[in-house]
């Protein structure tokens, strides 16, 4: 790997561009380094009482009636951001897309067995589960076989 670095006082602000011939698990990982210097929590609300939320406690995100919930345990957290940004700030957590609403946290899967429709049902170690749609089976499985990378 080459790497070049400019530093000059004329740019504005930090870029990273990396230039690769094919998406590799290097990259994955400074992609993860690059973006763990942001938030590295959550912020949740339950009741009227904003809690602080670590991602390695979560076991999975998911959107109802126009709503984000963070799960963890047996507790339900309102999020007061949209799932999309939410996924972008919990990839580099280990979480990834299980359905079109739902985001688990591959580190807290405990197991997973078939279900219908090609559809996956997973087990958290809290003893709670969710469903992964079949447009996301294959990713995630090749994901738990890389022991969540």
């Amino acid at each position: 790997m080459k790497i070049n670095i400019d530093i000059d006082e004329n740019h504005e602000e930090t870029q990273v561009t990396i230039h690769a011939k094919e998406w590799t698990q290097e990259l994955e990982e400074i992609v993860k380094i690059i973006k763990k210097e942001k938030q590295q929590r959550l912020f949740g609300i339950d009741k009227d009482q904003t809690i602080l939320l670590e991602p390695k406690e979560i076991d999975y995100i998911h959107a109802e009636k126009r709503k984000i919930f963070a799960v963890s345990k047996d507790k339900h957290f309102e999020v007061k951001m949209k799932l999309y940004e939410v996924e972008d700030f919990l990839i580099p957590h280990g979480f990834t897309r299980s359905s079109k609403s739902v985001i688990g946290n591959i580190h807290r899967i405990e197991k997973f067995e078939a279900s219908s429709n090609a559809n996956l049902c997973v087990y958290f170690q809290s003893g709670n589960k969710e469903y992964i749609t079949r447009k996301y089976v294959s990713a995630i499985k090749d994901r738990l076989m890389k022991g969540g990378q």
